[in-house]
């Protein structure tokens, strides 16, 4: 029970840190395991919103605060220091800067006691986040927008305010953040900023996902045993499995012929389909891209002692210097599977074979369909049908 309170203290204390709610009594963003009273941050000041606020908006907001409740209101010590510093740095609109933080102080003026109150401290909150009492550890300072592309996530961008405000530098006048901070929160930040932006990256509207299943239903409904009946039965519901053994055989019908047209998928993961396939890659000089593809697929099947010999037999046949079925790579693919043969695995061809599979979808697999090999394929397979439905009956 006491590991359970302290790792819900940790973990509130994060998510204090990062303003999702604060204390009524101060100004500390901690979790206190004291009966203090916490309020939920507005939506609006959520860092996951991924905005950031300029130095123009603290200016305003710091003006503001010199114009309301000086008891309740005052500005620290840091705080004045940053608005003499803001005032200096935007001497030429100052004016601006005072006119909106005095507009906004007489419509906080005109709201309840109450209501007020709440305001100030919601905004208060928010700005001791993105500008912090000097010492303080900064969870802003990892741009959450920036880090998914960094190499570095752990190197921070430097503070406008000086280095009090910096993470990493090591002043007289800094506290270093504590090395929890840095050995956990910074990689475990960086993780989830990343995986964030990749959600983001890949959304679609629903219109458009509705679309793809649709589509997706449509292209696929006469293959399903359960919405359209099957000759001569559905073995689902009954003892024959006649379905099943004519999906196996080696005589494929129109309808497992026609199939093969929804993408290259369907073509390599059916037997028949990938000895016309390759009968047709032969016929244009080009059949070493399937070979080689099927190739470093069977060796993930094998047994984890014959992979290493596989594999050198796999770099000589298709990618050494001279191979007899050489294929073309990217520099990138070539030199990353070239250091992954010399501690051979699995996938070893991974990014060589991925190349490959992308080349063979977008150009051979499309004149494969177009064809009038397969176009006989298909005719010769209707007629097939017709005729062993004829017998049949």
């Amino acid at each position: 029970d006491q590991n359970i309170s302290q790792e819900a203290l940790h973990l509130g204390t994060l998510m204090a840190a990062h303003g999702y709610f604060f204390p009524i009594s101060d100004h500390v963003l901690t979790l206190k395991d004291d009966g203090t009273f916490y309020r939920f941050q507005t939506p609006y000041f959520w860092p996951s919103n991924c905005w950031e606020p300029e130095n123009t908006d603290y200016a305003v907001y710091l003006c503001k605060r010199t114009m309301q409740n000086k008891a309740r209101l005052e500005l620290a010590d840091y705080e004045a220091e940053s608005l003499a510093r803001l005032q200096r740095a935007f001497a030429r609109k100052w004016e601006f800067i005072f006119m909106q933080a005095e507009a906004q102080a007489k419509v906080d003026k005109k709201r309840d006691k109450i209501e007020r109150k709440i305001l100030d401290s919601q905004e208060r909150a928010f700005w001791d986040v993105h500008r912090p009492v000097p010492g303080c550890v900064n969870t802003t300072e990892v741009d959450i927008k920036k880090s998914s592309r960094m190499k570095n996530p752990h190197k921070t961008r430097k503070s406008v305010y000086g280095p009090q405000n910096d993470v990493r530098t090591h002043s007289p006048t800094h506290t270093p953040a504590p090395e929890i901070f840095t050995k956990y929160y910074f990689p475990l930040l960086f993780q989830i900023t990343y995986w964030g932006g990749q959600l983001d990256r890949h959304r679609l509207k629903m219109s458009k996902v509705a679309e793809s299943l649709l589509a997706y239903t449509e292209q696929y409904v006469e293959y399903d045993p359960f919405i359209t009946p099957t000759d001569p039965s559905n073995p689902w519901i009954s003892d024959d499995t006649t379905v099943w053994e004519l999906e196996a055989s080696k005589e494929p019908g129109q309808q497992r012929v026609k199939r093969w047209a929804f993408g290259i998928n369907e073509v390599l993961k059916d037997q028949v389909g990938r000895e016309q396939f390759l009968k047709f890659l032969e016929s244009e000089f080009s059949s070493e891209n399937l070979r080689f593809w099927l190739a470093v697929q069977e060796v993930k099947k094998r047994p984890i002692r014959e992979v290493p010999t596989r594999v050198q037999e796999i770099w000589q046949e298709f990618l050494a210097s001279g191979a007899p079925s050489a294929i073309n790579v990217d520099s990138k693919s070539y030199d990353k599977t070239t250091q992954n043969v010399k501690d051979p695995g699995r996938y070893a061809f991974e990014d060589a074979q991925d190349h490959i599979f992308k080349l063979m979808k977008s150009d051979s697999y499309s004149r494969f369909i177009r064809s009038s090999a397969y176009q006989e394929l298909l005719q010769a397979k209707k007629k097939y049908d017709i005729l062993r439905l004829t017998a049949l009956v």
